[in-house]
């Protein structure tokens, strides 16, 4: 006889010869969302059915399979999109982010500043904010995974943008003042990258500690 997911995990539980607050404890939920659960006003995350699955000592195959199983399968589904689309936003809200504050910085640095006002400014901007902001920004891509091993290549974008920043306030300030030609700082690639890499290490290693 097929069972549905509900029914499965309260027959499990009851095997095992445990009460519905033993499991929420173990679990880490209110006793509530297993009643919930067990007579599917809800459904358990996958990570929760794996948990019971060791807790009642049961397999995942006698959890998971069967032909009434459907409406469960719907709900990972739509529960796997929904995280896809929220990590997608959030990958482009960080970037978009990074880029406003890169952008405002580079503005306020030609139309809001003059004189020695734009060299104490250009150099906050260098040396304070666009570092740190490209350190948080990348502490929150390597601690979130976003883009998984791919996003190393990321340091080389922030590389970029560092010496892009370099050129658009000192070097075209100069250019337009000495009526010269000045070569972006290929250097200024590297110094970006190095705190990109830094920011997304410390993010890694948060994130595998979280997860330990």
């Amino acid at each position: 006889m097929e069972y549905d997911i509900g029914s499965k995990i309260k027959a499990a539980r009851i095997g095992k010869k445990l009460t519905q607050e033993q499991v929420a404890e173990l679990l880490g939920v209110s006793r509530q969302t297993i009643s919930n659960w067990e007579n599917e006003k809800s459904y358990p995350d996958i990570i929760s059915v794996i948990k019971m699955s060791e807790c009642y000592d049961v397999s995942l195959d006698y959890l998971l399979k069967g032909e009434k199983m459907k409406n469960y399968y719907d709900y990972l589904e739509e529960s796997t999109n929904v995280v896809k689309s929220n990590a997608n936003r959030n990958k482009i809200v960080t970037i978009l982010s990074y880029l406003l504050i890169w952008a405002s910085a580079m503005i306020a640095f030609w139309f809001f500043t003059s004189g020695n006002d734009a060299m104490g400014y250009g150099l906050m901007f260098l040396w304070f904010i666009l570092p740190v902001t490209t350190f948080i920004v990348s502490v929150i891509i390597g601690k979130n995974n976003f883009w998984g091993k791919g996003k190393w290549a990321f340091t080389l974008f922030f590389g970029v943008m560092y010496m892009l920043a370099e050129y658009g306030t000192f070097k075209i300030a100069n250019n337009i003042a000495f009526n010269k030609l000045n070569l972006p700082d290929l250097g200024m690639i590297i110094a970006g990258a190095i705190i990109s890499a830094i920011g997304m290490l410390a993010g890694s290693l948060w994130n595998k500690k979280r997860h330990n």
